[in-house]
């Protein structure tokens, strides 16, 4: 049983946030939460470290070998919490660590599996907002996932991939055309969620 409530279904994800902060007990408690097999530990653990890497990430950023090797990982739940995690740690990144990482981070959206594309799609709005010198990259790989996803729900992430870009797409300069003729060859997808997202997109732009 954890000391700290982990365990608990109605835990206190703020206060064990902030408790965090000073308690290095506690911080490596959370990240060993967030391996554990136990699924209530496991996500109230994702919970915290969550909310520390938005509103205190230069605490977490020493972690960031720790969540990188986790991007690696075998265990798409343990990959998952990593693509969110260091993608919020991109606002914090001095040293550049992420340019390092990101063919690893980019070949989760070419894998096979689903779920850990929707992920990387949806974080990259954020990454892009941080790392403004990576925009373009990034709208190139989520332009071409028609090409280098594996998977086959390929349609469904497409759908992910436009709610990032209608939030890119202010800035995307040169590329406003490219996304908007992507987006347009959506709006006859086999995904109903793809073609309403694309349709919202052509609407509010």
């Amino acid at each position: 049983m954890s000391r700290n409530d982990l365990d608990k279904k109605d835990a206190n994800i703020e206060a064990l946030a902030q408790k965090a902060l000073p308690d290095k007990n506690l911080l490596q408690e959370l990240l060993d939460g967030v391996l554990s097999k136990d699924h209530t530990i496991r996500s109230n653990s994702f919970r915290v470290l969550t909310l520390l890497s938005e509103d205190h990430g230069e605490f977490l950023y020493p972690k960031w070998k720790y969540f990188q090797e986790m991007l690696t990982s075998s265990n798409s739940y343990h990959k998952n919490i990593a693509i969110n995690l260091l993608a919020n740690l991109t606002k914090v990144d001095v040293d550049n660590k992420f340019e390092a990482i990101f063919e690893d981070y980019y070949g989760i959206l070419a894998g096979d599996k689903a779920m850990n594309a929707c992920h990387v799609a949806l974080n990259s709005s954020k990454i892009a907002l941080n790392k403004p010198e990576l925009k373009s990259e990034i709208i190139n790989k989520l332009l071409s996932v028609d090409d280098i996803h594996q998977g086959k729900q390929k349609e469904l992430i497409k759908a992910y991939v436009i709610e990032t870009l209608l939030n890119i797409y202010p800035e995307a300069e040169n590329k406003q055309q490219r996304i908007e003729n992507f987006v347009k060859s959506q709006l006859d997808s086999k995904s109903p969620k793809t073609r309403n997202m694309a349709q919202c997109f052509l609407d509010r732009i």
